[in-house]
């Protein structure tokens, strides 16, 4: 293990039952951990942050064009000023798009997820984020089963709860910093993630901080090409918060940071919608029964979550 920080930083490139307890020991302390040799391609990656780059750079106009009211921010764009924290006062400093799971019409889940929107002032968009979306799952796939082994389940035990998952790849832009933003605005306020597990790219500039369990904000440091590993609030519920989805933000920059944007790309690992998140009888304490959060259907908890965010 690499130690940049205590947080795990680990190659995904080896026989999962060597990190799985690494792993899963920074989620149970942290919340994150940091995944090298992800399998994710370098040359993926540059060519999505490039098409990343120029749709955020065009007019606001044609980028308002993609957005869909009502929609709950899930597909196309939501523009700069619109998603606020949980408990927040102020919105966030940032714009973003989201790309979801593409689902033929006559899909059991197709109710659930919306077709996508592709802007057609990029060429390339669609291929590109559609090859990067099917990437980011196969690598999250591969943290889940390491987080099975971790747990005592079947290796396999998280495939079919996300197998046509409602996941969802966002494209994330923070403007230059300007001098009227509200008092008290950040890029992004303190919040935790609502789904199963959050791959993020992108977090090598400084910035992003996690709060400890003493209650002070810890740096989250990224190695050029790594990925970031967040637990979300769906996992945390299914193992009693034997994982932790920890309160998180993205902090202003200072100096010269502070005069450009800054681009990342999460993807946020989603169970299938109709999936019970039912707390593992291995994560409660007997005689605690009662303590375990009721269950609750993946999709209920999403649209819960989603009111309280300011998108639906």
């Amino acid at each position: 293990m690499d130690r940049m920080t205590d947080i795990a930083v680990v190659s995904l490139d080896q026989p999962l039952a060597s990190i799985a307890d690494e792993l899963g020991n920074s989620f149970a302390e942290y919340g994150f951990a940091v995944i090298r040799d992800h399998g994710i391609p370098q040359e993926l990656i540059d060519r999505a942050e490039a098409r990343s780059k120029e749709f955020f750079a065009l007019p606001e106009e044609a980028k308002r064009a993609y957005h869909q009211p009502g929609g709950g921010g899930a597909r196309g764009y939501t523009p700069f000023g619109t998603e606020k924290a949980k408990d927040a006062l102020v919105q966030d400093l940032k714009e973003f798009w989201h790309i979801g799971r593409s689902l033929p019409a006559d899909h059991p889940y197709s109710a659930y997820m919306a077709p996508n929107v592709w802007p057609s002032e990029i060429p390339g968009f669609r291929e590109t984020f559609s090859e990067l979306y099917l990437a980011f799952e196969k690598a999250g796939l591969r943290v889940l089963e390491a987080i099975a082994l971790h747990l005592g389940l079947e290796r396999d035990f998280f495939t079919d709860t996300v197998r046509d998952g409602n996941s969802v790849m966002r494209l994330l832009h923070y403007p230059p910093l300007s001098e009227d933003a509200p008092e008290g605005a950040i890029r992004a306020a303190a919040h935790g993630d609502i789904n199963t597990i959050t791959l993020l790219l992108g977090a090598e500039e400084a910035g992003l901080e996690l709060l400890t369990r003493q209650g002070d904000w810890k740096a989250v440091e990224v190695p050029d090409g790594a990925l970031v590993i967040n637990v979300g609030d769906m996992l945390d519920r299914l193992t009693n918060s034997r994982l932790r989805s920890t309160t998180h933000r993205v902090v202003n920059p200072r100096g010269e940071a502070a005069r450009r944007g800054r681009y990342s790309m999460p993807f946020f690992l989603h169970f299938r919608p109709d999936y019970v998140i039912e707390t593992l009888p291995s994560c409660i304490e007997p005689g605690h029964e009662s303590d375990a959060p009721p269950p609750l259907s993946s999709h209920e908890f999403l649209q819960q979550r989603l009111r309280e965010i300011n998108l639906v």
